[in-house]
C-alpha cells in the first residue's frame, strides 16, 4: 500500500498529492516529509540515485524535463511494492496525455514571472502560482488514479497469490479430477494442501535425522539444499512428459569439427571460394582476370611530355556558395539583430557575410565584440565540414586578428577583408612546409652519387596507421602510380599480425604484375612481394626486405605495417623500433577523411610516441616522427573536407595523396585551393 503520492514542478509548486495514510497526511507538508527530503538531500544536491530512502520509507520518482514535473511515491520500505516503477509511468503518461495544453501554459507563465523579477521590467502581470485553481484543471484526475492504483494493486496481489499457491502433485491431482463416489465428497483443496505440505516437512525431517546420522546428505551448508532438491524428486512428474524415456534423454553425439594442424590444400581453398564467377579449377588465372575492372579508366591520369604519369586532381562538385544566410542569421538571432539581406553580386565570395558586416558594422573600426557573433557562426560552420574543434577555434583566431582594427568602409571592402582574413587563415595551415614532390625525392636519392664501395640503397617509405583505415590498399594505389611512372616497386608485407595481411597484398601484387605501362603487355618484373609469413618480427622483415631490394636493383620499398591504436604502448614501441631499425626515407601516416576529432588525437600521440620510442632505441638522441598523409575515403564525405585542416594544423606535415574507391587509379593530388573552396562552401 502507498503512503503518498505527488506531483510538482521543478520550482516548489505542487500541483497534485494524496496522502493514504494519517501519518503520512501528517507529515506531508513538514521538513520531514520524505518527498521534502528527497528534494532537499537527493535532487538538488544532484544524488539522483533510483531509490532514496528514509526514516522508513522509500521513495522512487521520474521525471519529465519538457514540462519540469516530478512524480513522486512514498511507500513503507518493508513492504517492497513491486509494481512502483511501472505505476509511476503509468501515471507519468496519463497525466502528460490528458492536460499537456494546460501544463505548458503553466510553466510558460512561471518562466515569465521568473524573467521578470530577474529584470525588473513592469510588465504584464503574470499569474503567480496561489492564482491557479488546479483542483480545476486537474477535475477528474482523482478518479483516474484511484483506478488505476487498483489496477496495478489487484494485478500484484494475483501474482503474489499465484507464487503462493503449492504446486499439486500428480496422484493428488488425478484424485482431485475423478468424479466422487458416493460416500465420498469433494475434498477441500485446502485440507490437500495442508496434508502434502505435513508430508513434506516430515520428509525432510527424516532425511535431516539420516543426515545427522551419518547416513545420508552432504557435509557443510549445502547439505540441507540437497535434502530439499531431494525431497523434489522424489515426487511424482506432473505429466508424462516429466519423464522422457531412455531415448529421448540420451541426445545425439555433436560432430567433432576438424581442425587441420597443416596447411589448407587447393581442395579446401577451393571449397572456401564462394565467387560467383570463380573458375572451375578454383584458380583465378589471367584470362578470366578482368583488367578493365581493375583500373578505373574515368580517373586515369595524364602523362606529360617528359613521360612522367601525374594523378588526376580532385574536382568538387560545381555550384558550390558560401556561407549561407541561414548560418549568419542564426547568429544574428541569438544576439538581437535583424539579417541583413542578402547581396545581388554573385561573383564576390562571403558575400552574405559580407552584407552582415555592413549591417553589422558600418564605417566604423571593427572591435572584437563586432566579431563575436559571426566568429561564432564561422566556428560552428567549419566543425560541421568536419573540422576538430580545437582547430576550429584556431581558424576562427586567425580570422579575428585580420580583421579586428580594420576600418571598413563599403560592401564590397567588407567582403574582400572577409574573404582574405578566412582564406588566408586557412591556406597558410594547408600550405605544405616541405616538397610533397615525391618522384623528385625518389630520383635525388637513386642518382645522387655514392663512393665504389658503397651499393645504393632503395627509396623506402613505412605506412603506419590506426586499424582499419586502408593502409594495404591505398599502399597498393601508390605502387601502382610509382611503377607507372617507370619505378621497381618492393612491397614488404610487415604485418605479420592480421589474419589475411599478406595474402592481401599478395593479390595486389597478382593483379598489379598483370597491368600494362610503357607499352608493355604487362608490369611482370616491376613490382614483388616480399614476406616472410605471420607471427615474426616486423623490423627484421623490413630489413631484409631493404637489403633485398638493394641486391635486386629494386627502387622502392613499400613497408606495410600493422594497424594499431595510438594509446597502444607496446605496439608503438614495436612501430618505433622498426622506424629506428631501418630509418625509412619517408614515414607516412594513413588516415581517414571522416575522422573528424580523432585526427588531432590520433596524429598527435602517434607522431609523439614515434619521436619519443625511436630516438630511445636508435640511440642517436634524435627520433623521427610523421613526415606526411595519406587522407583515404576522401570520397565518402563530399565537400566535407575538414580532416585535411586538422591533419595538417597537427603535424605541420602536407598531405602527399588522397585516395577514393576501390581501383588502383583513385589516387589523387590535394590542391589547397580546392580544399579552401570545398571548406568555405555550405
Amino acid at each position: 500500500m502507498l503512503d503518498h503520492c505527488s506531483i510538482s514542478h521543478k520550482g516548489g509548486v505542487v500541483l497534485w498529492s494524496r496522502a493514504f495514510t494519517p501519518a503520512a497526511s501528517q507529515i506531508a507538508s513538514t521538513p520531514a516529509s520524505p518527498v521534502n527530503s528527497l528534494i532537499r538531500e537527493a535532487l538538488i544536491e544532484g544524488r539522483t540515485t533510483e531509490k532514496y530512502e528514509k526514516d522508513g520509507y522509500a521513495v522512487k520518482w521520474t521525471f519529465v524535463n519538457d514540462l519540469e514535473l516530478i512524480f513522486v511515491v512514498a511507500y513503507q520500505r518493508i513492504l517492497q511494492l513491486t509494481y512502483v516503477e511501472d505505476l509511476l509511468t503509468a501515471i507519468r503518461t496519463l497525466f502528460v496525455k490528458l492536460f499537456e495544453p494546460f501544463l505548458a501554459t503553466f510553466v510558460a507563465s512561471l518562466h515569465a514571472m521568473n524573467t521578470g523579477k530577474l529584470s525588473g521590467s513592469a510588465g504584464p502581470k503574470a499569474a503567480t502560482p496561489t492564482t491557479w485553481d488546479f483542483s480545476k484543471a486537474f477535475e477528474g484526475w482523482d478518479n483516474m488514479f484511484d483506478k488505476l492504483l487498483r489496477t496495478f494493486e489487484e494485478k500484484a496481489a494475483q501474482e503474489r497469490r499465484s507464487r503462493m499457491r503449492p504446486a499439486v502433485s500428480r496422484p493428488v491431482a488425478a484424485e482431485l479430477s475423478s468424479p466422487p463416489s458416493d460416500d465420498q465428497s469433494t475434498v477441500p483443496s485446502q485440507s490437500v494442501s495442508e496434508s502434502m505440505d505435513e508430508q513434506h516437512i516430515s520428509r525432510n525431517v527424516q532425511a535431516l535425522k539420516n543426515r545427522l546420522r551419518g547416513r545420508g546428505g552432504r557435509r557443510g551448508g549445502r547439505g540441507l539444499g540437497r535434502v530439499e532438491s531431494g525431497s523434489g524428486r522424489e515426487s511424482l512428474p506432473n505429466s508424462d512428459s516429466d519423464t522422457p524415456s531412455k531415448s529421448k534423454r540420451k541426445a545425439k553425439a555433436k560432430e567433432q569439427r576438424k581442425w587441420g594442424e597443416s596447411t589448407p590444400n587447393e581442395t579446401d581453398m577451393a571449397a572456401l571460394d564462394f565467387s560467383m564467377d570463380k573458375p572451375s579449377d578454383g584458380f583465378v588465372s589471367a584470362e578470366h582476370l578482368d583488367l578493365d575492372a581493375l583500373v578505373d579508366q574515368a580517373s586515369l591520369g595524364t602523362r606529360t611530355e617528359d613521360g612522367l604519369y601525374e594523378i588526376k586532381d580532385w574536382e568538387f562538385g560545381k555550384g558550390t556558395s558560401d556561407f549561407t544566410d541561414a548560418v549568419i542569421s542564426q547568429a544574428l538571432k541569438a544576439n538581437g539583430v535583424a539579417s541583413a539581406p542578402k547581396a545581388q553580386s554573385s561573383t564576390s565570395s562571403l558575400g552574405a557575410l559580407g552584407s552582415l558586416f555592413a549591417r553589422f558594422t558600418g564605417s566604423k573600426v571593427l572591435t572584437e565584440e563586432d566579431l563575436k557573433p559571426v566568429l561564432e557562426a564561422m566556428k560552428q560552420h567549419l566543425m560541421k565540414k568536419n573540422v576538430a574543434k580545437d582547430i576550429a577555434d584556431k581558424v576562427c583566431e586567425g580570422v579575428g586578428e585580420g580583421l579586428v582594427g580594420k576600418r571598413i568602409g563599403g560592401l564590397q571592402t567588407i567582403s574582400a577583408a572577409v574573404r582574405v582574413a578566412l582564406s588566408n587563415s586557412i591556406t597558410r595551415i594547408l600550405t605544405p612546409k616541405t616538397s610533397t614532390d615525391l618522384l623528385l625525392s625518389i630520383r635525388t636519392k637513386l642518382n645522387s652519387p655514392l663512393p665504389s664501395t658503397q651499393q645504393r640503397l632503395p627509396y623506402s617509405m613505412t605506412f603506419v596507421g590506426v586499424n582499419g583505415v586502408g593502409k594495404s590498399t591505398n599502399l597498393s594505389k601508390v605502387a601502382f602510380w610509382l611503377i607507372q611512372n617507370g619505378l621497381r616497386v618492393l612491397i614488404a608485407a610487415c604485418d605479420t599480425f592480421r589474419s589475411g595481411a599478406v595474402e592481401q597484398l599478395r593479390v595486389h601484387v597478382r593483379n598489379l604484375s598483370m597491368l600494362g605501362v610503357d607499352g608493355a603487355a604487362d608490369s611482370k618484373g616491376r613490382v614483388e612481394l616480399f614476406e616472410r609469413g605471420y607471427g615474426k618480427d616486423a623490423a627484421a622483415i623490413a630489413r631484409e626486405a631493404i637489403t633485398y631490394a638493394k641486391d635486386h636493383d629494386f627502387d622502392v620499398v613499400l613497408i606495410d605495417t600493422a594497424g594499431r591504436m595510438q594509446d597502444n604502448e607496446p605496439l608503438m614501441r614495436a612501430l618505433a623500433k622498426l622506424v629506428a631499425v631501418n630509418n625509412p626515407d619517408k614515414i607516412v601516416f594513413v588516415g581517414e577523411a571522416l575522422v573528424g576529432n580523432e585526427a588531432v588525437d590520433q596524429l598527435t600521440k602517434f607522431d609523439r610516441a614515434l619521436r619519443d620510442f625511436s630516438a630511445a632505441t636508435g640511440g642517436a638522441g634524435k627520433g623521427r616522427g610523421i613526415d606526411g598523409m595519406l587522407v583515404t575515403k576522401w570520397d565518402t564525405v563530399d565537400d566535407k573536407v575538414g580532416a585535411a585542416l586538422s591533419m595538417t594544423y597537427v603535424t605541420g606535415q602536407p598531405i602527399i595523396f588522397v585516395g577514393t574507391g576501390q581501383t588502383y587509379t583513385d589516387l589523387r593530388q590535394l590542391r589547397v585551393a580546392n580544399v579552401v573552396q570545398a571548406i568555405l562552401s555550405d
